[in-house]
């Protein structure tokens, strides 16, 4: 049997269960819901069973997708051959229109599966996802016989983590060893270099110590080199993670506190406004893809337009900006509950329209569409053939570790100013909170994220894919 035939079985197999996973998850959750009587008055609470079985429920879809989401993206990109020009540029349009279909769904969510489970039923808004999952994993798995899966090259048939691992261990040992225990250097992957003194910490391990332990070969040593150049990558994009977690949380309390009707008779629940976002990307996504690109080719005769690093960095200046426009904004609701006596009122709508909260909703999706997607395509890319799922969750982690930095940051920034018996910034009284504050305060985090981001990208060199 190929190496294809022993190999592509094995990791659809691996699809196909965490696809079951959250299927099983949302099957719960739909069955827990319909265990709880749908309606308004609450006689009695759920038993311990059903709070048990929503809990698990809940638990199976965060498992389910913490390796869904990674896997099945790194497999739809792997279906383009990177080593062939046009099949390059689609891919790199595949992450576009990828992110489109998911806030096109989210959007789906936001607009009417939560209309339905405030108006209808729990469990029917519940079991429309389920469907869904069921739906798209029988599409996923009849079209099992057309899918690209490369050969891997037998290097690669050992373990990459064992490969890469092996460089750090091989190379810190090498260099605590004498010039004098180092007999001969296999100086491929660096041609240029004359002698063992001038190779890098990593490029150590291509030296073969006199007791006979192999050295590394040269594929692993670059390997191990573009995860380590990474690092620094991601640590910078939690500069832009921070400001991202705030739309979910203190974007939606500003909301209800204004004025919530949009057109007459129409009155907006301030959650649904993150729709906007995902409504936003899907009009830039067109523009970007169908507009942008093809006009950056022509300019900078990138075949992608502009480099994922440069897309990446676009995106954070925007964010910078839509945490001035939020800070704003915030000032002036603040002035306006003065105006009108509602400081100690915060349970009074205030006179100021929902619609100021627009902008920077718009501006946040036009920010995603640039450093999330980017950075989706960049860690994808930049990480070993063998590891593109592991690059996928560098670019998830970012975001995850993002939210618990700023969790962190309100905590102290809150302990700091006082709480709610002194002039928090967070006070449970949005009227007397200074968020405008926290939002130039996250400004300024982004600016410098930013600045430190476009230091290290300037020095950030690709790595290599023969044939494009």
């Amino acid at each position: 049997m190929s190496t294809l035939g022993r190999v592509f079985p094995l990791f659809f197999l691996f699809l196909e269960l965490l696809s079951l996973t959250l299927f099983l998850g949302l099957a719960f959750l739909t069955s827990s819901a319909f265990m709880i009587p749908n309606t308004t008055e609450v006689t009695s609470s759920p038993s311990s069973f059903v709070n048990a079985l929503f809990f698990f429920s809940l638990y199976l879809v965060a498992i389910g997708q913490s390796g869904h989401k990674p896997c099945v993206q790194a497999f739809g990109a792997d279906q383009f051959d990177e080593k062939n020009l046009q099949e390059y540029r689609d891919r790199s349009s595949f992450f576009n229109w990828w992110y489109f279909s998911i806030c096109a769904g989210i959007s789906l969510v936001i607009l009417v599966v939560v209309y339905i489970q405030e108006y209808v039923s729990w469990a029917l808004g519940f079991g429309i996802p389920c469907v869904f999952m069921v739906i798209s994993l029988v599409l996923f798995v009849l079209g099992r016989r057309l899918y690209r899966y490369s050969k891997r090259r037998q290097v690669e048939e050992t373990n990459p983590f064992t490969r890469i691992g092996r460089v750090f261990l091989l190379a810190f040992k090498n260099q605590r060893l004498s010039s004098s225990e180092l007999c001969i250097a296999e100086l491929e992957a660096n041609p240029s270099q004359d002698s063992p003194e001038e190779l890098s910490f990593l490029n150590k391990a291509l030296l073969v110590p006199n007791d006979g332990e192999m050295s590394c070969k040269s594929r692993d040593v670059e390997d191990a080199t573009a995860l380590v150049k990474l690092i620094p990558v991601w640590l910078t994009t939690l500069s832009y993670a921070i400001p991202y977690a705030q739309y979910m949380t203190f974007f939606t309390k500003q909301g209800v506190t204004m004025e919530r009707t949009i057109f007459p008779g129409v009155m907006i629940p301030p959650a649904s406004l993150q729709a906007l976002i995902s409504l936003s990307i899907i009009v830039f996504v067109l523009i970007y893809d169908r507009v942008l690109v093809p006009m950056g080719k022509s300019i900078t005769k990138d075949p992608c337009g502009i480099t994922t690093l440069k897309r990446i960095g676009t995106g954070m200046v925007i964010a910078t900006l839509t945490m001035v426009v939020a800070a704003l904004v915030e000032s002036k609701r603040l002035k306006t509950a003065k105006e009108h006596g509602l400081i100690d009122q915060p349970n009074i709508t205030g006179p100021m329209s929902i619609w100021w909260l627009f902008p920077q909703y718009i501006l946040l999706g036009l920010a995603d569409l640039h450093t999330l997607v980017g950075m989706q395509e960049f860690f994808y890319s930049q990480v070993p053939t063998e590891l593109r799922s592991i690059g996928m969750a560098l670019y998830l982690s970012a975001l995850g570790v993002g939210s618990l930095l700023s969790s962190l940051l309100i905590s102290l920034i809150d302990l700091t100013t006082g709480g709610d018996a002194g002039d928090s910034w967070f006070n449970s009284n949005l009227n007397r909170a200074h968020l405008d504050y926290f939002y130039y305060l996250l400004a300024v985090v982004s600016a410098v994220g930013f600045f430190t981001f476009l230091f290290i990208s300037r020095s950030y060199t690709y790595r290599r894919v023969d044939g494009v």
